[in-house]
């Protein structure tokens, strides 16, 4: 991937979480005339080509693995059919350039999530991590991350898990303002939009634990 993704649990000094929040609360709300028509009109589309509702809501687990409701642009038809049947052609443009994803931003200014993190996975998985996966949690999620810019969603779990766990370790303005600038050009080329073989991400349905994972507080 490029990069040193060795997990070692350490505190970064350049880490300054208070200087981050007030960045990113600045940036969202200096700049909600534009994200804000954006979804707006988005949402109106959504509501014209692939019904009602207009956004797709979900419990997710947070920071401490405290859960709150996402929220999303819809890019499926309701159903109980496969992924690959209920995407719309507008969701896969949707999904493609992340734009399904603006409406996250407010959840950024009321606290749920970070501009950079590990990406918020739902509730149901909290009880499969392992203890060293479940650190993943000791920071807010975030609309992008490190995970995110080393290959999305074409990664294995464990591949995503231990990118995430290197950002929990190393995370710093500096780190954050890079993964932002890399976003754009992970978006722009729609490498690792999707898993393998599938529309979206395969399920997450744990994994083993080994000896150092049982004894990682």
């Amino acid at each position: 991937m490029g990069e040193n993704t060795t997990i070692q649990k350490q505190t970064s000094p350049r880490h300054d979480p208070v200087a981050m929040r007030v960045l990113e609360v600045t940036l969202a709300l200096l700049t909600i005339p534009l994200w804000g028509s954006i979804t707006l009109l988005l949402a109106l589309l959504v509501r014209l080509f692939n019904g009602s509702p207009a956004f797709f809501r979900q419990e997710r687990a947070g920071l401490h693995g405290q859960p709150f409701t996402i929220i999303k642009l819809r890019t499926m038809r309701t159903g109980t059919e496969p992924d690959s049947l209920r995407l719309t052609r507008l969701g896969r443009l949707l999904r493609r350039t992340s734009i399904d994803e603006l409406p996250q931003l407010w959840l950024v200014i009321k606290g749920d999530m970070s501009l950079v993190g590990p990406r918020p996975l739902h509730t149901r998985y909290l009880p499969l991590y392992t203890p060293a996966q479940a650190r993943r949690h000791e920071c807010r999620p975030g609309l992008t991350g490190w995970a995110q810019v080393n290959g999305r969603n074409a990664q294995t779990w464990e591949e995503r898990f231990n990118l995430d766990l290197w950002y929990v370790d190393h995370r710093s303005l500096w780190l954050d303002l890079r993964i932002i600038f890399r976003t754009v050009a992970t978006i722009f080329s729609s490498r690792g939009l999707s898993a393998p073989g599938t529309d979206t991400m395969t399920e997450f349905t744990g994994t083993a634990p080994t000896p150092q994972d049982t004894t990682t507080k």
